[in-house]
């Protein structure tokens, strides 16, 4: 199984949370890392860590990477590509998680479009729920099969560009139904006028988020 690593940021204090960053189609962790400067000052204490997919992107060259390939004709794709890249992003998360010496809860999920199909996969099937996962722009992968292999059932915040004109809006309203027909908690923002992309008000949607999740922890060695 491949090892998957990328760009980190990490707290000058003990580190207390980690947030794993995860990119989408054709991108890869250098293209999310600095989110970290924009949720870092609501999470001190997070590490923040963005992974390359473990795929190359060829159309592009060896920087771009992909989770797993997208034809877009096939409609059972995007749950076939999920469930084999789903092992390695698993694995890594464990590895993150025992390298910080923190517990599962301690972990939250941010996913980009194709990474966000990665985050709402792997985290909702962890044998331990992560505190929190953030859809940006994404989809959900075999919503059909959603209610027979979930495990977990951590809150969800899910944001959306209005004008997104890779991944229609709609897909939002796929995805809340989804997990809430299998009970897990979901939020939903729809931002105007945003195509495909993060927007500084979703970032502080996202950051308030994840500090209600996660909340602050106190160094038990200071």
């Amino acid at each position: 199984m491949k090892l998957l690593d990328g760009p980190r940021k990490e707290p000058s204090q003990s580190v207390t949370s980690l947030v794993v960053l995860i990119h989408g189609y054709g991108a890869n962790g250098a293209d999310l890392i600095d989110l970290a400067d924009a949720l870092s000052p609501a999470l001190p204490g997070a590490a923040f860590v963005a992974p390359d997919a473990p795929e190359p992107f060829p159309e592009v060259g060896l920087a771009a990477r992909q989770w797993f390939p997208l034809t877009f004709r096939d409609p059972g794709e995007l749950w076939h590509g999920a469930s084999l890249a789903g092992p390695v992003l698993d694995r890594f998360l464990d590895f993150e998680l025992e390298r910080y010496h923190l517990a599962p809860d301690r972990l939250a999920l941010v996913g980009f479009s194709q990474g966000t199909i990665m985050a709402l996969h792997v985290g909702l099937r962890r044998s331990a729920a992560p505190a929190a996962i953030v859809g940006f722009s994404g989809l959900i992968a075999g919503p059909e099969h959603l209610q027979s292999t979930i495990k977990a059932r951590p809150p969800v915040q899910l944001i959306h560009g209005e004008l997104d004109e890779v991944i229609p809006v709609e897909a939002i309203h796929m995805i809340r139904e989804a997990l809430a027909a299998a009970n897990v908690p979901v939020e939903w923002h729809i931002r105007p006028g945003v195509g495909h992309h993060i927007d500084p008000t979703g970032l502080k949607l996202a950051a308030h988020f994840l500090a209600q999740m996660l909340g602050s922890q106190v160094d038990p060695s200071g």
